[in-house]
């Protein structure tokens, strides 16, 4: 079973836990022992600057993250491959695992282009524009003004398209999801769900997901139970319901899953770590065909990546 996973914090948790054995600890929802069992399969591992983080260090600690990333994953693991090209996809052999890098939150790079150019050359490949509030790109979902784009903002999205980067879209502020969508060459929502079947501020309305969809661009429904069901202990099924809601939209091709994992203290019943994808998709196959899984779990993802 191939899975293409568009989120998951990892590193974050690395960092403040230099002890985590990153091979399998039970700390980690996301560790290298389970994804070794996912036959070329990809994850994408997010670097995120804590708010508390002063804003002159913040760059520093990204770097550090990706630091862990190189020396605690590729280095010690020659099976977990970077990919920043498709051509790397298409390399990947049996028993290897693709990596994708992404940035969470653009508080990193302050207001210069040249510091994402840094992190594009080090393998950063899709970029969320906030995290839940202001930066100097623009207005994230918990920023009461919910204003938009800066300037700064529309100059790093310009650089996103012509690098054939992701523009995640994931925690923008509804002003800035709309003039980011416009712009934006390759948006995508990494880790959102669907706002009619939980009314949480991190999710997408139908308005938003029609015009996604529109664009072409992929939702990753993700596992973060208050996002799932406004109700306590949401189970797989509950998730499910967030699939079948956005397949009503149209979106079969363009529904994959980012699962948060380790960005998360809480879990969905049943989704409690990586292992349980395979639960997952088991309870998937009982609604949807074999190709139609085939799709939410990887190929939609593949399909959208750009670079």
């Amino acid at each position: 079973m191939q899975i293409f996973d568009a989120h998951c914090d990892m590193l974050l948790k690395l960092w403040e836990n230099p002890k985590i054995d990153v091979f399998k600890d039970d700390r980690l929802h996301v560790n290298i022992s389970s994804l070794k069992k996912g036959n070329k399969s990809i994850q994408c591992f997010a670097i995120f600057v804590p708010e508390n983080i002063p804003f002159s260090q913040r760059l520093s600690v990204a770097q550090q993250q990706i630091n862990i990333f190189y020396q605690k994953i590729l280095h010690q693991f020659p099976e977990i491959k970077l990919l920043k090209s498709k051509a790397d996809l298409e390399d990947l052999k049996e028993g290897e695992t693709g990596a994708i890098l992404t940035l969470e939150g653009c508080d990193a790079i302050g207001d210069q282009i040249a510091n994402l150019e840094l992190l594009y050359e080090l393998g950063i490949r899709s970029v969320g524009l906030t995290w839940n509030y202001a930066n100097l790109v623009a207005d994230g979902v918990l920023e009461k003004r919910n204003a938009g784009l800066t300037n700064f903002g529309r100059e790093v999205i310009l650089f996103l398209n012509r690098q054939q980067m992701w523009t995640d879209l994931s925690h923008a502020s509804e002003r800035s999801f709309w003039e980011a969508l416009d712009l934006a060459d390759f948006p995508i929502t990494t880790h959102s769900n669907v706002y009619q079947l939980c009314s949480h501020v991190r999710n997408l309305k139908d308005e938003q997901i029609v015009a996604l969809f529109r664009k072409k661009g992929v939702i990753g429904v993700t596992f973060v139970p208050f996002f799932t069901s406004d109700q306590s202990k949401p189970t797989i099924a509950t998730l499910i319901k967030h699939v079948d809601y956005l397949c009503s939209l149209g979106g079969e091709n363009q529904i994959g899953f980012g699962s948060d994992f380790d960005g998360i203290d809480e879990t969905i019943v049943g989704l409690e770590n990586y292992s349980c994808y395979e639960e997952l998709a088991n309870e998937l196959l009982r609604h949807y065909s074999d190709t139609q899984v085939k799709k939410f779990l990887y190929r939609n993802l593949v399909d959208y990546l750009p670079f």
